[in-house]
């Protein structure tokens, strides 16, 4: 398999599991598969693996986090600005994995795999070659 097939599931894979999660929070997926289901259920969690937070913070790191990954998943499916926003989208997953381990313990990060997301999401940025991108495309229309 060549980087550019690699670097393609990458950014789709982190993508469709930012939107994924997103959908969750706001009552898209079936109860049966959900974990959240709702924003206040999300919010709920977002105070547990945040207890250092104010109870007036909360609402705002679930909505930074959010718009965070709306953002970050888009950026990533057309490819705009892919190793930074890859780079950013490995420190938001990291930055959740540690969260949820200091808080309810490692097993939770193991078991939803954020940290190997965050790491997907750093080995994205490394990977320079472009193919399906939109910088690509704007830099080739420019030249």
């Amino acid at each position: 398999m060549n980087k550019k097939v690699i670097k393609i599931f990458l950014r789709l894979a982190i993508a469709t599991s930012f939107l994924s999660a997103v959908a969750d929070r706001f009552g898209m997926w079936s109860k049966e598969v959900s974990v959240w289901g709702n924003w206040n259920n999300f919010l709920d969690y977002t105070h547990i693996i945040n207890p250092w937070f104010p109870n007036s913070m909360i609402f705002i790191l679930g909505t930074i986090a959010t718009t965070a990954e709306i953002i970050f998943a888009i950026c990533l499916i057309i490819g705009f600005k892919t190793e930074l926003v890859a780079r950013l989208s490995g420190f938001l997953l990291l930055t959740f994995a540690l969260s949820m381990s200091f808080s309810t313990g490692i097993k939770g990060a193991f078991d939803f795999s954020v940290f190997t997301a965050s790491a997907g999401a750093f080995a994205l940025s490394l990977i320079k070659e472009k193919y399906m991108e939109l910088d690509n495309l704007i830099s080739t229309r420019e030249d």
